[in-house]
């Protein structure tokens, strides 16, 4: 492959891509091929064949529409020492992704038409080719008890509703959402999370919580509000059938079933899980550092992380507290499992910045999240390079499944989305052979709250270009 880089300011003046291997979810192909952009639009789009593709395959050069996140925290206004809009959005452009959508757990939160109009105007004064989405709260100072402005939200460009860092805690609440929501033609995303189960709950409930002396967070707490949902859910269609519900970051294998099941009754729901969720498992808290699929035996049974010396980190690290938290091996290959079968619609980063302050005290107070926008490809080609998930499937659920999920909502014509000529490119290339090493000063985050530091990650981003600008250059 050679690659000419762009010129001509932040527009995209002439740009050549040759010899590259080309993966279009939405066009359903992949392959050798090659692509010209020129003042912005995709003016070109060539799939070799024959003598033309010899040497090009998946393993080198890819190009790919642009990855779309359900999920993220930017946490401006009230938290800019961990994350600005402008540098969660360099963050998000060096990971690959063009479409990030916010969540509303900012402070204060999202829950008016003025506080979203500020957001926007934030957005606006960034400046970034990145499109951020906002979703607005679900509920009043997303404390669960009375419905947030709704229409307001709606006509102020909120793309759905969400209370997240928190569940909707009523089912009565949760139903009035949906009805309010669908009216606007507007999704509910729910935090799936019984927080009667939940408190000072600390690890993932099972021996490394028990052998390290935390607080067990039992599966149940996630498995029962999905299926609160789904119930909720089920009886709101029968009133309006535009009703649509988001379960985000699942996380183990008996909620996926919950909605696996559901889907195959026809209920329209759909969810998300995170690279966490799948590449990273509990007994990281103890020390260890292999992959999820490593801490598996043939049989399925999870390794046991003290006995078959896996343990090479310091315990209690506090970025690898998340909530929901890691969770067994076997939850992970669930996840995995979900991504592959398309139970799981989309991956989503739930990328969650911290500053210092809030991360580096004792493990059960510090604050929830990984920084992860930036690390979200590595980490998921870790599991394709080790054969767990086809790289074409990954791509899908980075792109053509959050695109789904969104529909109209991703402000863009469906006809638009992916690799169309005389559009307006929006498209990450990026190179498996390269890899790139997790520092904080190679994170352009401001949070550098991630467990991964110091690992070699395969897929560095070439560049990211977002309607037709350039977001990002290595």
């Amino acid at each position: 492959m050679t690659f000419a880089p762009p010129v001509g300011g932040r527009l995209v003046s002439d740009l050549q891509i040759t010899k590259a291997w080309l993966v279009d979810p939405f066009a359903d192909r992949e392959g050798p091929g090659e692509l010209v952009v020129s003042d912005g639009i995709l003016e070109a789009v060539t799939w070799l064949e024959g003598d033309e593709a010899a040497g090009v395959d998946d393993g080198g050069v890819i190009v790919a529409p642009g990855f779309i996140d359900l999920h993220a925290h930017f946490r401006q206004p009230g938290n800019e020492a961990a994350e600005t809009v402008a540098s969660g959005a360099a963050a998000a452009a060096h990971g690959g992704f063009t479409t990030v959508c916010l969540m509303a757990n900012t402070d204060p939160p999202i829950d008016s038409a003025g506080a979203l109009a500020r957001e926007r105007a934030v957005f606006d004064e960034a400046g970034s080719p990145i499109r951020l989405l906002p979703y607005g709260a679900a509920t009043v100072g997303r404390a669960g008890e009375q419905l947030a402005e709704l229409g307001p939200l709606a006509d102020g460009g909120a793309i759905g509703f969400s209370d997240d860092g928190a569940p909707i805690r009523s089912p009565a609440i949760l139903r009035n959402a949906l009805l309010y929501a669908a009216m606007h033609g507007l999704p509910v995303i729910d935090h799936p999370e019984d927080l009667s189960l939940t408190n000072e709950a600390e690890a993932n409930e099972g021996l490394v919580a028990t052998v390290l002396g935390l607080k067990g967070w039992p599966r149940a707490a996630e498995t029962a509000a999905v299926a609160r949902d789904l119930a909720v859910f089920a009886d709101a269609l029968r009133d309006d059938a535009r009703a649509r519900l988001h379960l985000t970051h699942l996380s183990n294998a008996a909620s996926l079933d919950l909605v696996r099941r559901a889907k195959a009754d026809g209920l329209p729901v759909t969810c998300d899980v995170t690279p966490h969720h799948v590449a990273l498992t509990d007994e990281w808290l103890a020390g260890a550092r292999r992959w999820a699929w490593e801490a598996l035996t043939e049989d399925g049974w999870a390794r046991d992380p003290w006995s078959d010396g896996a343990l090479v980190g310091a315990p209690y690290d506090t970025s690898l507290r998340v909530n929901p938290p890691l969770r067994s091996p076997g939850d992970a290959a669930a996840c995995l499992a979900a991504i592959r079968d398309g139970t799981a619609d989309a991956i989503a980063t739930d990328h969650a910045p911290h500053n210092v302050v809030d991360k580096e005290v004792e493990f059960g107070q510090a604050a929830p999240g990984i920084s992860g926008i930036e690390t979200a490809l590595g980490l998921l080609l870790v599991a394709v390079e080790a054969g767990r998930l086809p790289l074409r499937r990954l791509i899908e659920a980075l792109t053509s499944g959050p695109a789904r999920v969104l529909g109209s909502l991703l402000g863009r014509d469906p006809g638009d989305l992916g690799f169309v000529e005389g559009r307006r490119a929006d498209l990450v290339v990026f190179d498996r052979s390269e890899t790139w090493r997790v520092e904080p000063g190679a994170l352009l985050s401001r949070g550098k709250n991630s467990p991964l530091l110091g690992t070699e990650l395969a897929g560095s981003v070439i560049l990211t270009i977002a309607d037709g600008r350039v977001a990002f250059e290595a």
